[in-house]
């Protein structure tokens, strides 16, 4: 009996020892894998066309207004930007709305005892052409760029006044034509890259008109094609 354990625990021991000297290798050695990097969305130097939709909304009542002379008016426009940096961009913007305007029409003929008031609508078209200065930040590793711009250049199409005409018995209303005026924008929003070269651009700027009765907020919509 004594034969026999000894001779157990001496083949354990045997197989312990040959178990612990022994070592498996794969044969491969393991690489760590550097990451991709993130797609370049925007470019350091790139041309870019917007093409958008646009909201105007008037910071008083359409009475009130002395420019464009209605609430609100839908139109659209276009800007062209050349961003000499990742991050600055000069530019040329041009829109133009449809604004509905209401005015007072009266005619008084004493002599013949004709007294006529009347309001009307007249649709015609209020734009601008302005020269810009953006600012954006491409967010590193995402399709986004928040953005903030100022710009300034010239309006035209609104601001007629209405005033009467008094001669040989007669009293009228008369409408003075259009006037051009200067005016100041600044504003801001967010670019979203669909493909390197087509973005979605949304943003809102407020314009400042010559006169406080004159300013006016607006929305813009739209596709920046970037090449």
């Amino acid at each position: 009996m004594k034969k026999l354990l000894l001779a157990l625990l001496g083949t354990v021991a045997t197989a312990s020892v040959g178990f612990a000297g022994t070592e498996i290798y794969s044969g491969k050695e393991m690489k760590q894998l550097a990451p991709l990097p993130c797609p370049a969305w925007y470019a350091d130097r790139e041309f870019n066309v917007g093409i958008w939709g646009t909201y105007v909304f008037t910071a008083n009542e359409w009475a009130n207004d002395r420019y464009i002379e209605a609430d609100h008016a839908w139109g659209g426009g276009i800007d062209l930007k050349y961003f000499f940096h990742r991050y600055f961009g000069v530019g040329f913007e041009g829109w133009a709305v449809d604004a509905r305007r209401k005015f007072t029409d009266a005619f008084f003929d004493f002599d013949n005892g004709v007294f006529d008031i009347n309001t009307r609508q007249e649709s015609r078209a209020v734009g601008a052409a302005l020269a810009t200065l953006t600012f954006r930040y491409p967010i590193p590793c995402t399709r986004f760029a928040p953005y903030v711009f100022a710009g300034g250049g010239g309006i035209f199409g609104g601001g007629e006044k209405t005033r009467l005409v008094a001669s040989e018995g007669v009293i009228r209303t008369e409408e003075t034509d259009s006037e051009t005026e200067l005016m100041g924008q600044f504003g801001g929003g967010v670019e979203f890259r669909i493909t390197p070269h087509i973005g979605w651009i949304n943003d809102f700027s407020w314009n400042v008109v010559n006169g406080s009765d004159n300013n006016f907020g607006m929305v813009r919509s739209g596709l920046n094609f970037a090449f």
